[in-house]
Formats: C-alpha cells, structure tokens, sequence
C-alpha cells in the first residue's frame, strides 16, 4: 500500500513517527494530511534516506537544481555541487541534467544524495530522441513512460510531469497574447509534439498509466507549471490559470488513486501578485504541497536573480507556500557554478526561515531568540554558528583589525551600541 493508502487506513508508520517528531507535529495529525493530499513524504521506496515531509503544517522546505548540460557534462562537478548544496541546507535535490551520460549522472545523484532527489524524465526523452530519430518530436508514448519508469526504477523521489500542457491550451497559445509564450523547457517540449503530432499530451491523456508507475515506488508526482508566467507582463494571466486548474483536477484524481502530487506554481511575479497567487493555488488545489520557483519579483535582477527569487521566495512562504527552488545568481545567464550553487541555496533558506518564522514555527523563533542573546552577550561563537554561513562570517569576522575591546565589531567599536545602552540600563538598575 503507498502512503496515502496506509494513512486512510489508520495506520500510523514508523515513517510518518519520525517525520512528525522533526517537525514537532502529532503523528495523528501528520497522517490525516497525507490521507488528504495536504502533505507529501518524498521518498521512493527503494532509498533509504531521511524522510522529507512537505506540505500543511509543516516547515518550509528548499530545492537546489544541478545537472549538466551538452556544453558542461562534468559528473564529479555536479557532485561537488550536490554536497555544497546540502551542506547549506538543501532539503531536495532535483537533477536536471540535459547533456553527457544522463543515466550515469542521475545514478551517481541518487548514490552520493542523503536528501530526496528529484527529476524531469522528459529532459532525458528528449535528449534520447535526437540521438534516435533526429527529432524531439518524434518521440514516442512509450519513449515517455518508458524513461518514466526508469527513473522511478533507479529511485527518484519525485519526479516534475507537464500533465496540464494540453492540445487545448496549446491552441489557446496561438492567439500569441503572451510575451514569452512558454518558458518551460519540459513545457516546450511537450506542446512542440502536440503541435507536430496533433494528438493530446500523453501525459494527460494516459495520466491512469503515470499513476500505475508512481504507486509501484511510492513516487511522488510534482505537477508541473508548463505555463508558468516567464516575466511579469505575462503574471497570472488565462494561460497559467487555466493549466492551474487542470492539474488541481489531476491532482484529486491522483490522490483518490493513493498517488502523492505536489503542484508547481510561478515563475516571474509582481509582488503584489504573489500571495494572490498562493491563496488562489490553495484553494483551486484544495490545500495541496505547492512547490514554487522562486517566485521572482522583477525581470531585471540578472545576476543577482538568488535575491529576486528570496524576495519572492520568504513572501510566498509566508502565504503559505511549502516548497522553495532555489534560484541562483546565474539564472537567465548560464550554468550554475558551485558559488552559484551555494548563493542560492543561502538565499532561499534564508527566505524559508523568514517564512517560517512569519507562520510561528517554534523550531525557527529557537533560532532566533538564540541569536538575540548570542547578541546580547557578546558570544560571537555562538552567533557564528547560528548564521546561514558560518565560515563567511568567521572568516569577515577575523578579516578586521585588532580592537581593544574584542567584544565589539569594527563597525561602532567603542560607540557599540548594545555594549553602551547595558552598561547604561544596567548601572541605573
């Protein structure tokens, strides 16, 4: 039986126990949101590693892509930004790789990943079908499940599949009142083959076959967001919205079947747009996991596109968003390197944890009431080890001159205004 079945049955897990223990839930409750679809455990049942509890009541989690490309296929790269990401607390890893031995690369994620590992099965399809037939489009039906099923096979923990990138909406985009008119690369790709073939999206038409794959291993299905707005002149427009509510209704239909979803959302966001967003997701999805990229809050932050998408990112968070991709500095521009690789990881915990503490998380508030009297106290030890970035901070930390007092930062020194308003409070006491 999956998860949600073992749930709607009464039966609490020695799975969903540690989960809830992390998280500081009751067991109970944890499994009443599984059996509904509010709350995903990506893990497939082949690995054996931490469980990761996304969704309703629960803290935010991140994502951090890797992967190569057909200019830079660098296996042991991409390790080394594998381990970077989960040393700065990277919950997921999704590999997205789209050149060089994709099976090898995936394999070498999965062994050396002590976190959920994800993918986009179609990445690997396409790749497959110029090698084979010259052509993305002439991939096959079975070319997809196919790919699917291997992934699945080798223990992916949650796969991303463009199920509500319909012939319906795909004609609807010929009207071209979109600027860009999909910036989904799986999104692409599918409704290039529905155009070339005029047949349906096999993804949403075979959807009962994706389910009978995911049921096998425990897969988790991310319901991807095709048509995710790619700038903000083209946010929460029909296109989206109508993709939106197609796979809200996929979404039920997995979750009556025992099949867990998360659904993805947006992309480039006005700011104003983004707990709109969240709330209109909640509701069409009836409380599912949403898992968002970024969202980014302007189109011109090119280099520094970690901190649109941290804007974004602690905004929907706050609203109620579950699960943060990470963007990095180099978004729009090339392939992360592994200082990109960790710049957005920081940036988007950093946006976690500021959601987390605006939803009263009592595990984040710890934190910071820690650092407020690390502060107080003058312990740099201990303010150190509670930043994102400890070794940043040591190393900016003994980059400064000698001070007479060692107390103090270089900044205010003897004006330190914690070490003046104490001695002030404390001596009229």
């Amino acid at each position: 039986m999956t998860r949600i079945e073992l749930a709607r049955k009464g039966i609490i897990t020695d799975e969903v126990k540690k989960v809830a223990a992390f998280e500081g839930v009751s067991p109970e409750e944890l499994s009443e949101n599984i059996s509904k679809g509010k709350v995903v455990i990506t893990r497939n049942i082949l690995r054996d590693i931490e469980p990761l509890g996304i969704g309703k009541g629960l803290r935010t989690k991140i994502n951090a892509n890797i992967g190569t490309s057909r200019d830079q296929s660098s296996i042991d790269e991409e390790i080394e930004k594998l381990k970077i990401a989960v040393q700065y607390g990277a919950d997921a890893i999704m590999d997205l790789s789209t050149g060089g031995s994709l099976v090898e690369t995936r394999r070498a994620v999965l062994k050396h990943s002590p976190v959920s590992v994800g993918t986009v099965p179609i990445y690997e399809v396409a790749v497959k079908a110029i090698e084979k037939y010259g052509s993305v489009v002439k991939m096959t039906e079975e070319d997809i499940f196919r790919v699917i099923e291997e992934h699945a096979k080798d223990g992916v923990d949650f796969i991303t599949v463009h199920c509500g990138v319909t012939m319906k909406i795909v004609e609807m985009l010929k009207s071209n009142e979109r600027v860009l008119p999909i910036v989904s690369r799986g999104g692409s790709i599918l409704a290039d083959w529905i155009c070339y073939h005029g047949k349906e999206n096999p993804l949403y038409e075979h959807f009962d076959r994706l389910l009978e794959i995911s049921k096998k291993y425990d897969l988790t299905l991310s319901l991807g967001d095709g048509m995710r707005p790619g700038c903000l002149l083209d946010a929460t427009d029909k296109y989206q919205l109508f993709e939106l509510i197609t796979i809200g209704k996929l979404k039920d239909i997995a979750v009556n079947e025992g099949v867990q979803c998360m659904i993805e959302g947006p992309g480039h966001l006005p700011l104003d747009h983004v707990q709109p967003n969240i709330k209109l997701q909640k509701s069409i999805c009836k409380e599912a996991p949403f898992y968002v990229l970024g969202p980014l809050v302007t189109d011109c932050a090119m280099g520094y596109d970690h901190i649109a998408a941290a804007i974004g990112g602690a905004l929907a968070g706050s609203a109620g968003a579950d699960f943060l991709c990470y963007v990095t500095p180099s978004e729009h521009i090339r392939l992360p390197d592994r200082e990109d690789v960790k710049e957005g990881v920081i940036a988007l915990k950093i946006a976690a944890h500021a959601a987390d503490l605006a939803k009263g998380y009592q595990s984040a508030w710890k934190r910071d009431k820690e650092m407020a009297y690390a502060r107080r106290n003058f312990d740099w030890n201990s303010q150190i080890s509670l930043s994102f970035d400890p070794d940043k901070v040591r190393s900016m930390r003994s980059e400064r001159p000698p001070l007479e007092d060692e107390k103090v930062c270089s900044m205010c020194g003897e004006f330190c205004a914690i070490k003046i308003s104490r001695r002030a409070v404390e001596d009229s006491i």
